[in-house]
């Protein structure tokens, strides 16, 4: 059983910058696909990025492309979503999530019911 925890969100002006991390409890995290997925007030959960078990290969959505970077440090057990220019419509809870198996465009386009572990959220709110 891994279990996530999301850190780094808070309140931020546009254009501003955070960095989440998600740190692992299992040192076998670093077998899985690791991704980071939003929901918005009155939105579904969506996909935001993504990453391979050895940090080869990541994929965006179109809406974080050029802004978000996506990483991971295995020593650590930690993913990070670093975030730059944002904007008040990425207000939302951000999740990271983690399936064995399976690259990063698979996180992407897979039903989320099919993400083995998820974390609890942390808040991120975009001031305009």
């Amino acid at each position: 059983q891994v279990q996530l925890a999301e850190s780094g969100g808070g309140l931020v002006q546009a254009g501003g910058s955070l960095r989440l991390s998600c740190a692992a409890s299992e040192r076998t995290f670093r077998n899985y696909a690791v991704g980071w997925f939003r929901q918005g007030p009155g939105k579904e959960r969506e996909f935001v990025a993504a990453i391979d078990w050895n940090g080869v290969s990541t994929y965006y959505a179109d809406s974080v492309k050029g802004r978000f970077t996506i990483s991971r440090d295995n020593v650590k057990n930690t993913i990070y979503l670093q975030m730059n220019s944002l904007k008040p419509e990425d207000t939302a809870v951000y999740y990271c999530a983690a399936k064995w198996g399976r690259g990063s465009s698979a996180v992407a386009t897979i039903p989320l019911s099919d993400l083995d572990y998820w974390g609890q959220g942390t808040q991120v709110t975009v001031s305009s």
